[in-house]
């Protein structure tokens, strides 16, 4: 059926800032004495809150992040967005042909999606719906912010659509119930084992075109009335 609502994430979907982000990430690494490859950090670390990179980190790689590592990334990161942050092509005028409630569930800060979207020349187009992954006890791959979302938007799981570009994101709407379709249309997206990774995950729909998204969407609620 179509959906009740359209809920995206922010990093990869909305705005262009994985490869940023995954280079701000590296410098903290490296300022923290530790060494991760940029695909092990595609790997382990895309699309997950910054709360479940540095327990990762610490687990895996043996390497303690400390406040202050974590502070000097976010200077770095927000001095990138800044001066190299765009918006993913053809979103900007997705959004208003939707005609459909839609919202933000990102793993960042609040602070870190309402800069991203502002830099962008977003944020007026979906302030207030935004939800992060600091307001629930468990980021992605738990299904804990797509219900979040939903439960404030009062959209039934069932009836949610979810526009991800991570494997952890695919996961956590899959276990939310929802219908989740890949977007691989980021910069970043082109590395073919994390888009082996995705396809892996068995979203509804892979695409890379944002702007076929409003017909991706009409597709789906024809499909679901056919069959």
């Amino acid at each position: 059926m179509t959906p009740e609502l359209v809920i995206f994430d922010c990093d990869g979907v909305l705005v262009d800032s994985e490869a940023l982000s995954v280079s701000a990430l590296l410098g903290m690494i490296a300022l923290a004495g530790g060494t991760v490859s940029e695909d092990a950090a595609y790997e382990h670390f895309l699309g997950k809150s910054m709360k479940s990179v540095r327990e990762i980190l610490g687990s895996e790689f043996g390497l303690e992040i400390s406040d202050q590592h974590l502070t000097a990334m976010r200077v770095d990161l927000m001095r990138k967005f800044r001066e190299e942050l765009k918006p993913i092509p053809g979103i900007r005028e997705v959004l208003p042909r939707l005609g459909l409630p839609f919202c933000v569930a990102s793993s960042g800060t609040l602070e870190r999606i309402r800069y991203a979207l502002d830099v962008t020349g977003l944020l007026g187009l979906l302030e207030p719906h935004l939800f992060s992954a600091a307001m629930v006890k468990r980021g992605k791959p738990a299904p804990d912010l797509f219900l979040h979302a939903a439960a404030c938007m009062r959209a039934k799981p069932r009836k949610c659509l979810v526009i991800e570009d991570s494997p952890a994101g695919v996961a956590a709407a899959r276990a939310a119930g929802m219908r989740v379709f890949a977007f691989t249309g980021g910069s970043h997206a082109d590395n073919p084992a994390l888009k082996a990774r995705l396809a892996s995950t068995e979203p509804d729909f892979i695409f890379a075109d944002m702007l076929q998204l409003p017909d991706l969407i009409a597709g789906l609620g024809a499909r679901v009335k056919a069959s």
